[in-house]
């Protein structure tokens, strides 16, 4: 049986190799948008309910920063700021239905992009790898609930 070193140094050469498959699927979108903006924009397509303070505190980042990254998106049209129907002093911050035509096409590049190499896969090892990457996930999981619990369960989650 290998040591969990070893699986970890291999499973960490795989995420490099899978996140170079990700970001040439970035890159050829026309524009390419930085991959900070695309985190942003992931975190507030997956909640309505996201603010200044909250994206800041989900990218770890000071409130002036998280509202640059903001104007930036504004001004390509790919997110707005609106008044928060539940406290008018609060801003939430909505993707544009040009940003969620992006995030899509992202996903589809993305897809197809892994779907090229896993054919290049055997059928059995392709069947090995989603039971591997499902059992991955579930031990993940376990982790990342217990994180959320201590983050005050927000609900947000980033790509």
């Amino acid at each position: 049986m290998e040591r969990v070193t070893d699986v970890a140094a291999a499973v960490e050469s795989t995420v490099e190799s899978m996140l170079g498959v990700f970001e040439s699927a970035r890159l050829a979108q026309s524009p390419a948008v930085p991959p900070a903006q695309l985190r942003v924009l992931t975190i507030i397509s997956r909640n309505e309910h996201v603010n200044m303070s909250r994206l800041a505190e989900t990218l770890d980042v000071v409130p002036s920063s998280a509202s640059r990254l903001c104007d930036r998106l504004e001004a390509t049209g790919l997110l707005r700021r609106v008044p928060d129907p539940r406290d008018r002093r609060e801003v939430r911050l909505l993707p544009t239905p040009a940003a969620r035509r992006l995030l899509d096409e992202l996903r589809g590049r993305r897809q197809s992009a892994l779907a090229e190499v896993l054919e290049r896969m055997p059928p059995a090892r392709r069947a090995e790898l989603v039971r591997a990457l499902a059992a991955f996930d579930a031990a993940a999981g376990s982790i990342a609930a217990g994180s959320a619990a201590e983050d005050d369960s927000d609900g947000l989650r980033t790509a």
